[in-house]
């Protein structure tokens, strides 16, 4: 069963696109169809897999704003089992349009309903730094919410909100959206990362993903390069580090469907 799992938090910053990128290779890598949507106007995870933002002329704009089918948007990345529906700046005026319509928050969910079945499975969605019409369609189509967060002071109080927006979400649009807490950039000789960290796990219990993304510069070359880290250098350790995220996510999309159907 096809997976859907949206990157957000209205904190920027957090590694949040990095994320969407290195987890959607690791997860094709291990011999998943995995389809990328790039929902923020920055268009920075286009950028990433070496495209121009604003060459595509069927964008994810598209399909949210013209209800333009889902597989005529799709485009194949360099990496194999890897494709991605581009964005562009036109996507900011969803969040000026998009709440007048009825039902606005599940555009996007149906849309997917509507393609499928998809060649898919797993869909990554890379929402943009804000808690709009947007990132609310995106939560709305999502299994699974997954939440970069830095082991800082602001980065943690921002939490608060994304929780408040999974409580709205569940209650209006998606009764069974899941979330788990990623820690990124995390620097372990910082005692400040390290005991906001274990707040964190206090707090979240199973919540927080056991795997966490430490800093590591080659991360933060990978999208110059235009290419995921597992691809741009397959042995740093950001590399190993998001291929271990990406097994922990299959296991538990594994547990979780093994309950749906026991």
């Amino acid at each position: 069963m096809m997976k859907i799992i949206a990157v957000s938090n209205e904190k920027g910053g957090v590694a949040k696109t990095t994320t969407a990128l290195s987890l959607g290779a690791a997860l094709a890598e291990l011999d998943n169809r995995v389809l990328l949507i790039d929902l923020d106007a920055q268009a920075n995870l286009t950028l990433a897999v070496g495209m121009e933002p604003g060459e595509a002329d069927l964008t994810s704009s598209s399909v949210i704003l013209d209800n333009t089918p889902l597989n005529q948007v799709c485009r194949k990345t360099e990496v194999q089992n890897l494709d991605i529906i581009p964005s562009s700046s036109r996507i900011e005026t969803s969040e000026q349009f998009l709440p007048i319509r009825t039902n606005y928050t599940t555009i996007l969910q149906r849309a997917i309903q509507a393609a499928s079945p998809l060649p898919y499975d797993y869909i990554v969605l890379d929402c943009p730094p804000a808690l709009g019409a947007i990132t609310r369609n995106a939560l709305a189509a999502a299994n699974l919410l997954l939440i970069p967060t830095q082991a800082e002071y602001f980065s943690a109080y921002a939490l608060r909100n994304m929780m408040g927006l999974i409580r709205r979400t569940r209650e209006a649009d998606n009764p069974n959206l899941a979330y788990r807490i990623l820690v990124t950039m995390l620097d372990r000789r910082n005692r400040t990362h390290r005991n906001i960290h274990e707040q964190l796990r206090a707090t979240f219990g199973s919540g927080v993903f056991n795997t966490v993304i430490e800093l590591d510069t080659k991360l933060r070359e990978s999208p110059i390069a235009g290419q995921p880290i597992t691809y741009y250098k397959s042995a740093a350790r950001g590399s190993i580090q998001y291929r271990v995220l990406a097994q922990e996510l299959m296991e538990y999309a594994k547990e979780t469907e093994n309950q749906k159907t026991a």
